[in-house]
């Protein structure tokens, strides 16, 4: 019965809640890039450990990618439990990247890129660095856009029965702008991870600024 109350009453306020979550989100994110108290509640690391955020970082996003489309699949063939599953798997993975996100940000910094590459086969065309920033701001505006969308389904899933679902809420319309949305800011944040990373060359801001103050503070 607590159960079920407890349900019922974030049924009610699922815009509430949705809105609540988003400031939270935003408000994390936006610390680690603007608020150097928040900053400072993460330890500094290391180029290596960053390194292996990133990367640890593309393999949740592509999972995430996998299990969006997999639920995606699953809802247009009418397979609900297999649809919910996905999607709130996909929400895990999300949770878990802030995971790795937050303090990467806050403790390592960012990378630059750089059009240049270790690899022979891999032109230097001029248009490359231009395309890299395109997608980069579409990643960016999605994934800041996407939050509440994604939310307010997720918060309408967890909260509704399948039938209410079907019939007293727009979690389908909501749903398929949410998926869409979250799939195309995924992928194009995993393709500017590829070039970044692996196909091109980066600067390590941190790193740069560490070795530049390094010299002139006292032994």
């Amino acid at each position: 019965m607590a159960t079920a109350s407890v349900r019922d009453r974030a049924k009610d306020r699922a815009r509430a809640i949705t809105v609540l979550l988003t400031l939270v989100g935003y408000g994390a994110v936006g610390g680690v890039f603007l608020v150097p108290e928040f900053q400072a509640l993460f330890p500094t690391l290391t180029k290596g450990t960053v390194d292996l955020l990133a990367h640890a970082i593309a393999v949740v996003n592509t999972m995430a990618v996998i299990s969006l489309s997999l639920g995606w699949y699953w809802i247009r063939n009418d397979e609900v439990k297999k649809h919910a599953a996905a999607m709130t798997t996909s929400f895990v993975l999300i949770l878990v990247f802030l995971g790795m996100y937050l303090p990467k940000v806050a403790g390592g910094g960012t990378k630059e890129f750089v059009l240049e590459s270790s690899y022979a086969w891999v032109p230097l065309w001029d248009w490359v660095y231009p395309a890299y920033l395109v997608m980069l701001a579409v990643h960016i505006v999605l994934s800041v856009v996407s939050v509440p969308v994604v939310l307010y389904a997720i918060v309408l899933g967890l909260t509704h029965t399948e039938q209410e679902l079907r019939t007293e809420t727009p979690h389908r319309r909501v749903g398929r702008i949410a998926a869409s949305a979250w799939i195309l800011s995924l992928v194009l944040g995993v393709v500017t991870y590829l070039l970044l990373n692996h196909l091109y060359g980066s600067t390590f801001e941190a790193a740069e600024a560490a070795a530049v103050l390094l010299p002139a503070l006292p032994v």
